[in-house]
């Protein structure tokens, strides 16, 4: 089999936060990874799965069929305890369209006015699709575990990010983003598929 070497990744994505954290994790290959904003690609592309995974796969598959070329999509999303798991794979839509990330925090804080300190268990979880080719298709998951916070802390991040607390300290709106892509879901995510790139493929090169 003939060997191609990648050097263009596309990020299924428009969400600047999602995009810097996949190109640091990436940076120290010589790859070049482009966002939809990058390509000028602006599509809506319905999240119908019932799993994270499953929505990864959707948008992944939708704009490599369009361009492609090797492509990443990730779905995320916030998993509470207290509220049986909610909001998951509707993290995003919380709030209903249109709502902004404080929107979504507000409600989800206001849902959870009277959990105990106990019962705010949480985690965060990231799936990430790796389409190559027609041929091979990668799919790596990763959690970050914490507790929701009382009230909002921190500038960084983006989403729930001021409402999660890590060892019930910081929340990760309060992490550098050095200190958040060494314990974000999406990061642990990313790290596995590192591992499976590893075993199954060159980083550098792929089999046609």
């Amino acid at each position: 089999m003939n060997k191609i070497k990648i050097n263009k990744i596309i990020i299924a994505s428009n969400n600047k936060g999602k995009v810097e954290e996949i190109k640091k994790i990436f940076n120290k290959y010589e790859i070049e990874i482009l966002s939809l904003g990058d390509l000028n690609i602006d599509i809506d592309i319905e999240e119908t799965g019932q799993t994270f995974e499953e929505n990864a796969y959707i948008k992944a598959k939708a704009i490599y069929d369009l361009v492609k070329l090797p492509t990443i999509a990730d779905d995320s999303g916030l998993c509470v305890e207290y509220l049986g798991g909610r909001p998951g794979v509707l993290s995003a839509r919380y709030a209903g369209e249109g709502a902004t990330d404080q929107d979504r925090i507000n409600k989800l804080l206001d849902e959870m006015k009277d959990a105990e300190k106990n019962k705010r268990n949480a985690k965060f979880v990231s799936s990430i699709v790796f389409i190559i080719n027609k041929k091979q298709v990668l799919k790596s998951t990763g959690e970050c575990f914490g507790t929701i916070a009382l009230e909002p802390r921190g500038s960084g991040g983006f989403g729930y990010d001021p409402i999660f607390l890590i060892n019930n300290n910081k929340t990760v709106a309060q992490l550098s983003q050095e200190e958040k892509n060494k314990i974000s879901h999406r990061a642990m995510a990313l790290k596995n598929l590192e591992k499976l790139l590893e075993m199954r493929v060159n980083i550098d090169e792929y089999h046609k």
